[in-house]
C-alpha cells in the first residue's frame, strides 16, 4: 500500500552487516536510520511525542511546538509540524553542524540559536538550550516536549527494537547505540531484553565527557549525544557496559564507513561502530551485534 503522506515512511529502515569493517569471526549490522524521511532516527521519537500529546489534547490544531535540540529531533519535529499544521519553535546552538540549522529552517521551523563555547558541546549549553525553550514555553505558550524527559518517546523505539528483532531472526548478541536523552537506548534495551534476557547491551559516551563511566563533565564535538551530565531518562543498570569514543575516534571511523562501506553516516554513528569493535572483539567467533547508523552524514559535510 502506497503511504498517504510522507509521516507513513517513518520506521521499517533494513539492517546492513558491514563488509569490511569488522573483526573476523562476528558481525556487526547497522540498522540504517538514515532512510527514515529526514535521514534520522529521531522521526520515530519525533512522531511518538507529537501523536500522544495530539491523543490526549495536550497539543491543539494549529499550535506551536517548541523544544531545545543540537539539530536532528528539531529537524524531525519540523518536518512532522509542516506536514501536521503545527508552528514549530527550536532552540538550538552555533555548536551544532549548519547543515541540521538550514534543514530545519527549511520545514519552516523558527530557531533561536544561542551561541557556544567555541563550538563545543557542554553540559552549561544544553541546560542553557533548555532553560530558554522553558521560557519560551511559558511566555509565549505551546507544547515544549522536552525531550530530555518525555516518556512519550519510549514506544517508538519499542517498535524500532521489534525490527531489529524480527530483522536478526532473534539472533542478536548484543545493542550497542550512543546515549544522548538516553530515550533510544532505554527503549530499545527494555524490548530486546524482554525478548531475550541475556542480550547485552552496551552504551556509548564521548570521551571527553564520560559522565556516565563517572568521569568529568567536558566538552566534545559528536553531535546529538553526551549533554555532559546525567540524563533524566537514563537508568542505573540500563547498559551492561559503557564505551567511552573521542570525537577524534567518532569523526575518523565516520570517514572509513564512507570510503571503504559506502555509508555516509554522522559522528554518533561513527562512534557506535568504534564501540561495536570492541565489543566483538571481545565476544568472539559467531558474536551478533546490532548498532544504529543514528543520521545520515549530509547533515554534516560542512563540518568535514
Amino acid at each position: 500500500m502506497n503511504p498517504a503522506n510522507i509521516l507513513d515512511c517513518i520506521g521499517n529502515t533494513r539492517l546492513l552487516p558491514l563488509r569490511r569493517i569488522a573483526p573476523q569471526g562476528a558481525r556487526i549490522s547497522l540498522k540504517l536510520e538514515s532512510e527514515n524521511p529526514t535521514g534520522s532516527m529521531k522521526d520515530r521519537m519525533a512522531l511518538a511525542m507529537i501523536e500522544a500529546a495530539e491523543k490526549d489534547g495536550r497539543l491543539k490544531p494549529g499550535g506551536t511546538v517548541i523544544e531545545y535540540t543540537g539539530g536532528s529531533t528539531g529537524i524531525s519535529l519540523a518536518l512532522i509540524c509542516a506536514v501536521k499544521g503545527y508552528h514549530c519553535h527550536i532552540v538550538t546552538a552555533d555548536a551544532f553542524a549548519p547543515d541540521k540549522l538550514a534543514h530545519m529552517r527549511a520545514f519552516g521551523a523558527e530557531l533561536t540559536v544561542l551561541k557556544s563555547d567555541n563550538g563545543r558541546q557542554t553540559e552549561k549549553l544544553v541546560k542553557d538550550m533548555i532553560a530558554r525553550a522553558e521560557e519560551i514555553a511559558h511566555v509565549a505558550g505551546g507544547l515544549l516536549t522536552h525531550q530530555m524527559r518525555n516518556t512519550d518517546q519510549l514506544a517508538a523505539y519499542t517498535k524500532m527494537a521489534d525490527e531489529i528483532w524480527a530483522q536478526t531472526e532473534g539472533r542478536i548478541d548484543a545493542l550497542v547505540q550512543a546515549v544522548g536523552t538516553a530515550a533510544s537506548i532505554r527503549g530499545l534495551s527494555a524490548r530486546l531484553r524482554a525478548l531475550k534476557p541475556d542480550i547485552r547491551i552496551i552504551a556509548v559516551e564521548p570521551a571527553e565527557s564520560a559522565v556516565l563511566s563517572g568521569g568529568a563533565t567536558g566538552a566534545h564535538k559528536i553531535d546529538g549525544i553526551g549533554a555532559g551530565y546525567i540524563a533524566p531518562l537514563w537508568q542505573e543498570g540500563l547498559a551492561h557496559a559503557i564505551e567511552p569514543v573521542s570525537t577524534a575516534d567518532a569523526k575518523a571511523m565516520a570517514a572509513r564507513l564512507a570510503r571503504e562501506e559506502g555509508i555516509l553516516p554522522g559522528p554518533s554513528t561513527g562512534a557506535n561502530v568504534v564501540a561495536a569493535l570492541r565489543v566483538a572483539a571481545r565476544m568472539g567467533e559467531g558474536a551478533e551485534i546490532v548498532t544504529v547508523m543514528c543520521d545520515s552524514g549530509v547533515k554534516y559535510l560542512g563540518k568535514y
